[in-house]
């Protein structure tokens, strides 16, 4: 584990690899079913949910935060991203490709022309074709 330290740049590849690696060495082959996995992960989103539950909204860069919660927060986040990349591995999913190709669809889902500054659900967006009227944007629902 001490190249982990050493690595500059961290793709998914590599993470995928060494948590195959760190789980083989190990012989937690055996208990890295996909929903073994699955529960261990939210489990730690549990963990994750748990720094945030009497926060209230917090700002952008935690600027209020101690350097110790930061880390702590660092370590749960971590733990997630590890089993989500472990999960992925396991069920023979490509996630550079599955991620890449969720951006893509997204962004069809989500055009900037119709959601900038919007927070509503694809669902509750109005689509370009059916609002000649109003030019394509979304409508106000205070009206």
């Amino acid at each position: 584990m001490a190249e982990l330290v050493e690595m500059d740049d961290v793709t998914l590849k590599k993470l995928k690899n060494v948590m195959a690696d760190f789980s083989k060495d190990r012989d937690w082959d055996q208990f890295h079913s996909p929903r073994n996995l699955l529960l261990a992960m939210v489990c730690e989103v549990g963990e994750l949910s748990e720094i945030f539950q009497w926060k209230g909204e917090v700002p952008r860069g935690l600027p209020d935060w101690k350097e110790e919660e930061k880390q702590h927060l660092g370590e749960e986040l971590s733990d997630v991203l590890l089993y989500l990349v472990r999960l992925a591995d396991i069920c023979g999913i490509d996630f550079d490709k599955a991620v890449l190709r969720k951006l893509e669809l997204n962004g069809k889902k989500y055009p900037v022309e119709l959601c900038k500054g919007s927070s509503r659900k694809h669902t509750e967006i109005i689509c370009k074709e059916d609002c000649n009227e109003n030019g394509g944007k979304e409508e106000d629902p205070t009206k």
